[in-house]
């Protein structure tokens, strides 16, 4: 039995029961509501043209996120609330802060990117709601990191951030929101089917095991941060729908034997959030560098290691980890190591009707030294020329156990194990150092492509053992201006 699409959307509950299973809310927004406000620039997540901010019900409470419209499908805006541009006008008329600030602040030009820089202002001015200090550059930048301006050069936008905070305070009702969203909280699954599609959303692990064993060749949708491309830039056809983030047992974070396991609908912000808790000066750049906001907000760790992309950032510092895969399906559980689970370029070790539960990341252990490093051609949301990381375990000045993993470089993320053999047991020293990048050749033959030539790679990959060598090395360690000059030549 088919269900209608319900969300709050203009301060009402709206139902939809006509439209495609992949048809985007920026689709439904132009197309249907004629909402015009929202913006499509890329299609694919980039340009943030299309940035609306989605609340849900989290934990009791409504979570209100910045997210891309143009690859969200719209029943997984069920049970949420959708909230655009036209929102901000306020019922007398006037501006709303966020507004004010762009005018006065002449954060606009062209004016076509405007509405996306609006609402990921917005997000932020929600967060600080009550706070009397006006948002840091740090906050302003990565709310933005997923806008892209061609106009404005981002100076005047970034003086509106910090001057809607100056304006009268606009307060926003979340009793009231909290009240329509928990009318709207379903206690089975969601079913919604259009012509021959059909899409699930389960709410339970029993659930999902079920429908797909029953649907063995469905498409598995999380965050739709990739899935999403494959409908509006490879126009594909996804058949059955299998939703994945309304399973309560997939989005949960626990500590467990030694390791962080991080359920399979658990948003990468707060995935990433509960590991740089572990592995704070590790990995937090990398949060910072991986994709936007709104990407984040909605794409998964579960997800990211499910689509197994070789120039994905999540991947190789896991593998450098020693991290798990957790794997179930109608036949119980299979717990996998993350590097044994990639085989091919894009092809996994997955048995039919088995989908990813969890990552399971090992906490940091006693004389390991740990480092990962992205490479790209932009600071914020780029894609990787390289992603290297690096795990070794120090006896002394002796390696015990070296793992070099790297993206970027091969058809999957996959480890160096020519180079770490020229470490293991060696000391940990400039001359076995110069072994193991040169083994590095022997282990990966990179592309060429448009991010970046081969011998780039191979070159980069090297100096990047190199500096992490600089960095944990234990015989008089250079200055940190030393390290950085030296990696860098």
């Amino acid at each position: 039995m088919s269900n209608p699409i319900r969300f709050y959307f203009q301060g009402q509950v709206q139902t939809v029961d006509d439209i495609a299973t992949t048809q985007t809310i920026l689709q439904h927004l132009r197309e249907d509501r004629h909402c015009t406000g929202t913006k499509e620039g890329c299609a694919e997540g980039d340009c943030g043209a299309c940035t609306v901010v989605i609340a849900e019900m989290k934990d009791g409470k409504v979570e209100m996120k910045s997210v891309n419209s143009c690859i969200q499908f719209m029943p997984t805006l069920d049970g949420k609330a959708l909230f655009t541009v036209e929102d901000l006008k306020q019922p007398d008329g006037a501006m709303h802060p966020v507004q004010q600030a762009l005018v006065e602040c002449h954060g606009s030009q062209c004016g076509f990117c405007t509405p996306g820089f609006a609402m990921s202002l917005w997000s932020l001015y929600l967060k600080k709601d009550g706070e009397s200090a006006a948002p840091c550059r740090k906050e302003i930048d990565e709310t933005l990191s997923g806008n892209l301006c061609r106009c404005t050069g981002y100076r005047p936008i970034i003086d509106a951030a910090k001057r809607m905070g100056e304006l009268p305070e606009v307060k926003f009702d979340q009793a009231a929101l909290t009240s329509s969203l928990q009318a709207l909280q379903r206690s089975e699954m969601f079913v919604y089917q259009h012509g021959e599609q059909t899409f699930y959303a389960p709410r339970t692990l029993e659930q999902l095991v079920a429908i797909r064993a029953a649907k063995p060749t469905a498409c598995i949708l999380s965050g739709s941060t990739d899935v999403g491309l494959w409908v509006t830039k490879q126009m594909r056809d996804l058949g059955d729908i299998i939703y994945v983030r309304e399973v309560a047992e997939l989005k949960t974070i626990t500590e467990t034997n030694g390791m962080l396991e991080i359920g399979a609908g658990v948003n990468l912000n707060d995935a990433y959030a509960a590991v740089c808790r572990q592995y704070p000066d590790e990995l937090t750049e990398m949060w910072q560098r991986f994709a936007s906001q709104p990407i984040r907000n909605t794409g998964t760790l579960g997800g990211s290691v499910a689509n197994g992309s070789p120039i994905g950032d999540s991947a190789p510092w896991m593998i450098a980890l020693g991290a798990e895969i957790v794997l179930c399906g109608v036949n119980g559980q299979r717990v996998l190591l993350l590097e044994d689970f990639y085989l091919d370029y894009m092809k996994k070790d997955m048995q039919p009707g088995e989908f990813v539960a969890a990552v399971r990341i090992p906490l940091p252990r006693a004389n390991v030294h740990f480092r990962t490093y992205k490479l790209a051609k932009r600071y914020d949301q780029d894609i990787s020329a390289v992603c290297a990381a690096y795990a070794i375990t120090l006896a002394g000045d002796i390696v015990r156990d070296a793992h070099i993993a790297y993206g970027g470089m091969a058809a999957t993320s996959k480890r160096a194990p020519q180079a770490e053999a020229a470490l293991n047991g060696q000391l940990w020293n400039e001359t076995n150092l110069q072994n193991a990048m040169a083994m590095l050749a022997q282990d990966y033959s990179p592309l060429s492509d448009m991010r970046a030539s081969s011998e780039y790679r191979m070159k980069t990959a090297q100096n990047l053992l190199r500096r992490f060598w600089l960095e944990t090395r234990t015989d008089a360690p250079l200055s940190l201006q030393s390290v950085s000059a030296y990696a860098n030549a």
